[in-house]
Parts: structure tokens; sequence; C-alpha cells
């Protein structure tokens, strides 16, 4: 009978134990879920209040000022002109743009690289890039003389601008954040007064 007594007696302590591993477990899981879910909602807030927007860069104006062919030779020599327009929405970061590489191209025929250097740009505020396209008497291949020839009987030549840049801005505690603005559009001009015909051609999410 004593013998039974001290097992009876040794189950309850070790029963006493676990249950107390369990409580305490418990608790800690408890405290744990309380602090993600606190921390969602002040981040949460923080989003609202400081509302973050993505940068964009953006074709404002447009030019051709430039256009000869060489009918003779079939050489094609351009100058265009292209302002792009860097934009930071955020009223409580600044935005820093970096690796701004844009290829303009007619018919397929790459006409120039336009570039930019490393940048920032201000709380609630844009930066313009006023670049001007040269291109050397460059010879047309038939293909592209014959598309050439049709956009002047249409008074409408239409290039190509690929490119974009690098963007990081920092909102508050939410932290640093990074996006790549592309631009992938079509620029087109009268040929008859060498105007642009504007269009949207902007890296902003729609």
């Amino acid at each position: 009978m004593p013998s039974n007594s001290k097992s009876s007696s040794s189950r309850s302590d070790v029963d006493r134990g676990r249950n107390a591993f369990v409580c305490c477990a418990a608790i800690i899981c408890t405290i744990i879920t309380l602090a993600i879910i606190i921390a969602g909602i002040v981040t949460f807030i923080g989003y609202l209040v400081i509302h973050p927007r993505v940068p964009y860069v953006s074709v404002v104006y447009a030019h051709l000022d430039r256009m000869e062919i060489d009918h003779y030779e079939d050489a094609l020599r351009l100058q265009v002109t292209i302002v792009i327009r860097a934009n930071n929405g955020n009223h409580m970061a600044r935005a820093v743009f970096s690796h701004s590489n844009y290829t303009l191209s007619l018919d397929g025929k790459d006409i120039a690289q336009l570039v930019a250097p490393y940048f920032e740009v201000g709380k609630k505020s844009s930066v313009d890039f006023n670049y001007v396209a040269q291109s050397t008497p460059s010879p047309l291949d038939p293909e592209q003389a014959d598309d050439v020839e049709t956009g002047l009987q249409k008074d409408l030549i239409t290039f190509n601008l690929k490119g974009g840049a690098r963007v990081r801005w920092r909102v508050g505690r939410l932290g640093s954040f990074r996006f790549l603005c592309r631009l992938d559009c079509r620029l087109q001009f009268h040929a008859s007064n060498l105007s642009y015909v504007p269009s949207s051609c902007t890296s902003k999410a729609k």
C-alpha cells in the first residue's frame, strides 16, 4: 500500500509539471501573437498616415528639331528634344534615382542613348531632364527607307523610347523601398511641322 501511494504522488507531480509547462507555453504564444497583431496595426496606421507613393518618370515634352533625308545615299540625319520628368509624390521622403538609361530608335534602328547621373528629387517635387538626341547621317536599308517615306506621306513619324531608372526612397520606420521605373512607348511627330503629337508615356501605374 505505501508503494502505491508514492507512485500516485509522483504521477501527480509529473502532471502538475506538464500542466505548468503547457500553461507557460500558451502564455508565451499568446504574447507573441498579440505582439504580431499590434505590430501589424501600427504598420497599417503608419501606412495610412504616411501614404507612401511610388515615384515615376514620364515624357512631358518632345520636339523633332531636325529631320534631313539624303535620297541619294538613303541616309537620315535627326535631332530630337525630349524632356523626361522624374516625379516624387511623397510628402515625407526624398527619392533617389540612378541608372537612368533610355534608348531612342526609329524603325528598329537605335538613334541615341539618353542617360542621366545619380540624382535626388525632394519631397513632393520633380526634376526635368532635357535630352537633345542627335544622330550622325546613318544609312537606311530599303525597308527602313520605305517606312520613313510612308511616314512622310502620312505626316506622322514614329519613334520608340525604351528604358528606365532605378529609384529608392525611405518611408519613416516602414523602411526603404526600391522600384524600377520603366518606359516603353511610342513618340510621334508631324513630319510637316516637326511638332510632337501628345500621348501618355509614363511609368506610373494606371
